[in-house]
């Protein structure tokens, strides 16, 4: 079987773990995060607008170069005068050009929660992201078994962290569920092929429960597209590519940021 963008990333992820030789339970006693909360953050209430959290994203692995020379600090402050009401920042190095120097530059720049976005394969991965200041962590369901996904929410929970759960599917929503996520991101793109099918969210959401702050992801290119995702259910939305490649990203989020959401009772 020929392997898909995915696989050979989280393969390679897998062997950086794997190398990685520090004791995460030694480091778990002194890590901590206790500054304000991504889902604090997030949380909408009835008719109140949607949520953005603007990406600081240098490249894509399947469309290049979107901003290879963007200052990270400065794009987070444009973000957040705009309305963004967090900031997601990409550190994966060999796939997406992000690092762990962006998401500190950014952490020390704006006072909205950083979401730490990368490939989380393991504790220290988790215990990571506290470390760099950022005040959530994305983890994939897609990547991970169900043990995995579970001991690492815990983990990052025990640490302060919030956890956003990456889901695709009907399989993944009921793990991301079992393992007591409060954040779950329904991604439109398909990890495997980057093809993106924009219906793809709103079928999803019908499994989760309105006591999850639901996350729409990929896709979103414009205010229509936002007004879709919350007359879907969605109580925020992750945008980057659109706004790292705009001449106003500023601009750009507060008209994201513009769009009202539905009441929903799930």
């Amino acid at each position: 079987m020929v392997g898909t963008y995915l696989d050979d990333i989280v393969a390679s992820h897998r062997r950086r773990a794997a190398r990685d030789t520090r004791e995460w339970r030694v480091r778990a006693r002194d890590v901590r995060y206790d500054g304000v909360r991504l889902d604090d953050a997030l949380a909408r209430e009835r008719g109140a607008h949607v949520k953005v959290i603007a990406e600081v994203k240098r490249r894509s692995p399947s469309k290049g170069w979107l901003g290879e020379h963007l200052d990270a600090a400065a794009l987070a402050r444009d973000y957040v005068e705009g309305g963004a009401a967090a900031i997601s920042v990409l550190t994966d190095e060999p796939h997406f050009a992000g690092s762990r120097a962006d998401l500190v530059a950014v952490t020390g720049a704006v006072g909205v929660p950083v979401l730490r976005k990368d490939f989380t394969v393991s504790e220290n991965d988790v215990l990571d992201a506290a470390e760099m200041g950022a005040s959530g962590v994305l983890l994939i369901a897609a990547i991970l078994e169900a043990d995995e996904l579970t001991r690492y929410v815990d983990l990052a929970l025990s640490v302060g962290l919030t956890p956003l759960v990456e889901v695709h599917g009907d399989l993944d929503v009921e793990r991301a569920l079992t393992s007591g996520a409060t954040i779950i991101g329904v991604n439109q793109r398909d990890l495997r092929t980057f093809e993106v099918d924009t219906a793809h969210a709103a079928a999803v959401i019908a499994a989760l429960p309105a006591n999850v702050i639901r996350v729409a992801e990929s896709g979103l290119r414009t205010r229509a597209d936002v007004e879709v995702a919350a007359r879907a259910g969605f109580d925020a939305v992750l945008v980057g590519e659109v706004f790292v490649t705009s001449t106003a990203p500023g601009l750009l989020v507060s008209e994201f940021a513009g769009v009202v959401g539905e009441t929903h009772d799930g």
